[in-house]
């Protein structure tokens, strides 16, 4: 479980792809304090696994079920991550409920930009769409953020200066893909719509006296 709140911007060192198993290797400091082998870490929202650690950096492995769901099977050297690590059970929870599994990918489609604002609209599938409200929480690259503005094809997000600083959102262009999560309580509320429109019958509604 993670909160989407990202603690540091990582660096990928080294990229080792072998019987269908990526391996990234990852520069960090923050996150390196308390690490062990087996803990998860939000890469750009997607839920790894460590491998291996020393002081400086720390290795995780893509699977191809993991690939053909993310863009990081893209990821070349020198490309700048962001990074959190799994909730602390004593933690503050300033994000959102996320849990680290991408949901799709989505394209950065526009980007208006002044001095102390950024918007970027991404274009999205409409699947993920329906389970956004405006105001409501998003996961982009691992990042927890509101909801600016909703649209038939796509969304807004407006970044803060603190965003922009902190996250490698502020360095995306348009055309790249970014990794999306919907609110996890809104895939349980359209999960829950769906299964009681799947059971209602004609026979149930005529028993209601319809």
């Amino acid at each position: 479980m993670f909160t989407g709140i990202i603690e540091e911007i990582g660096t990928v060192q080294e990229v080792r792809n072998q019987n269908s198993v990526r391996t990234l290797v990852i520069t960090a400091e923050k996150i390196l304090e308390d690490m062990h082998i087996g803990d998860s870490i939000s890469v750009n929202g997607a839920c790894l696994t460590v491998i291996d650690f020393d002081d400086q950096t720390f290795s995780v492995q893509v699977i191809k079920g993991t690939e053909n769901k993310t863009y990081l099977s893209d990821v070349q050297r020198h490309t700048k991550v962001n990074l959190e690590r799994a909730m602390s059970g004593n933690g503050r929870f300033g994000g959102h409920f996320v849990l680290g599994h991408v949901d799709h990918l989505g394209t950065i489609s526009k980007i208006n930009e002044s001095a102390n604002s950024m918007i970027i609209q991404i274009k999205a599938s409409k699947s993920i769409l329906n389970q956004m409200v405006k105001q409501g929480s998003i996961t982009v690259d691992g990042t927890s953020l509101t909801i600016f503005d909703l649209h038939s094809d796509a969304f807004d997000i407006h970044l803060i200066p603190e965003t922009r600083r902190s996250t490698i959102l502020s360095s995306k262009k348009v055309g790249d893909n970014v990794h999306l999560e919907s609110d996890v309580l809104f895939k349980y509320v359209e999960n829950i719509l769906n299964h009681n429109q799947s059971s209602l019958t004609e026979e149930k509604l005529k028993a209601f006296g319809f």
